[in-house]
């Protein structure tokens, strides 16, 4: 007879690998329709955030969790930490570059964590957010424009069909620091995220105000600036009345010394000693409560800073941050990970993603950069590995889930989330 347990673990499966669109739209239905009798509800984190911009609530700084490949598993360990920490302030989340590599749809993703939170005994509240819903500044500056443009409203009409209550808007790939005036640095990132910010008010569903971020630094540029930040509030703050106002973002992102992936020594290791201005990442923060009202500024590009580091991200105030590529390292590099798995899945990224390697790059270097983009390729070969690989793989997630949310100070905010969440 099969348990509860393995149904889910069926359903899932089949949600992912069904053998046609009918096969897995029924099995994601019965998932969400057994997840919301249950208890479970994506929301959105927006009125917390509000409270932290209030000054009512505070003193953490929320995990948002990327998960690129063993979606299953790996959204099951960090819900494991969740509850033996209850801990209610996490985000899961998922690029809009990452859902194309991963070959992971918005409703796909959703569904999975949904799934992975339904066979842990998650109630309540479950926080899924699109990150970086970027604009790509090629394509925008060149002809395809206008296809760019809908293609980001398509996306973010599919994230909130699927349940993605919180949604981080990126035009900061269009800050143009040649220009004299912050303003008009500024001016293409306010003007987009006002008009996204829009559309997503008019399709969010009834009843619900999803959490919309922003974002003024790249990352992986240099470090943002408290008058940066002022110029952007200034005119976002100004195009959301123009256009009618309403709820604006409610955090927003920026550059302090980190990189997406962070940075790669020549033999391949990742380096730890990474300097982030903590300082400025406090002032950020603390202007974006005291004069705008909201969270705080979210940091990215962090998960391979060493464990003593995050301590000090609820101390300056930050709060959200990013975290995505240790959790893949952990999966490429645990001892029970297959080698000629491995093998095949280098040999991959040799073969199609050969153009991304950088003139001073070793190989080494090389492939730690890259091996994320085979993640897809090998979905079905990954969730494939056997049991026993995946529960020790999802055992040292689960001890790094539980290491960070202790440091970021969520343990016990489940209380705290219940009385601020729609």
């Amino acid at each position: 007879m099969t348990n509860a347990g393995e149904l889910i673990d069926r359903l899932v499966w089949t949600s992912v690998f069904g053998s046609d669109e009918a096969l897995r739209g029924g099995a994601r239905a019965t998932l969400r329709g057994l997840a919301a009798a249950a208890g479970i509800r994506p929301a959105s984190i927006h009125a917390l955030y509000m409270a932290v911009g209030r000054g009512e609530a505070g003193g953490f700084t929320v995990p948002a969790i990327n998960i690129r490949a063993l979606t299953y598993d790996t959204a099951r360990a960090a819900v494991r930490a969740a509850k033996a920490l209850d801990a209610g302030a996490v985000i899961f989340e998922i690029s809009r570059g990452e859902m194309e590599y991963s070959r992971q749809t918005p409703d796909e993703y959703a569904t999975v964590v949904i799934g992975a939170a339904l066979r842990e005994g998650h109630a309540g509240p479950l926080f899924i957010q699109g990150d970086h819903v970027q604009v790509n500044a090629k394509k925008y500056h060149g002809p395809e424009r206008d296809r760019e443009l809908e293609a980001l409203r398509e996306l973010i009409r599919q994230e909130l069909a699927a349940g993605f209550y919180n949604i981080d808007i990126d035009a900061s790939t269009l800050v143009d620091l040649e220009q004299p005036a912050l303003a008009a640095q500024q001016r293409l990132n306010v003007s987009l995220a006002a008009d996204f910010t829009a559309f997503i008010r008019s399709h969010e569903p009834e009843g619900i105000t999803v959490s919309v971020g922003g974002e003024i630094g790249e990352v992986g540029g240099r470090n943002s600036t408290v008058d940066e930040l002022r110029a952007f509030m200034t005119g976002y703050r100004a195009a959301r009345q123009a256009g009618g106002g309403g709820p604006g973002i409610s955090k927003i992102s920026v550059q302090t010394g980190t990189a997406h992936g962070g940075f790669v020594n020549a033999d391949g290791s990742v380096r730890r000693d990474v300097n982030i201005d903590f300082e400025v990442l406090s002032e950020l923060s603390r202007v974006a409560r005291a004069e705008y009202g909201l969270a705080g500024a979210v940091q990215h590009g962090a998960s391979t800073l060493p464990a003593d580091a995050f301590d000090a991200f609820p101390r300056s105030g930050t709060c959200e941050i990013h975290l995505a590529t240790e959790f893949l390292n952990i999966l490429y590099d645990h001892p029970l990970f297959p080698p000629p798995l491995k093998a095949e899945m280098y040999e991959w990224v040799r073969r199609n993603a050969g153009a991304e390697r950088a003139p001073h790059d070793t190989e080494q270097q090389f492939l730690y950069k890259t091996r994320k983009k085979a993640i897809g390729a090998f979905k079905h070969e990954v969730w494939s590995l056997g049991e026993d690989v995946r529960q020790a793989i999802g055992a040292a997630l689960e001890k790094q889930f539980a290491l960070l949310m202790r440091r970021l100070r969520v343990e016990n905010t489940s209380e705290l989330v219940a009385k601020h969440w729609r």
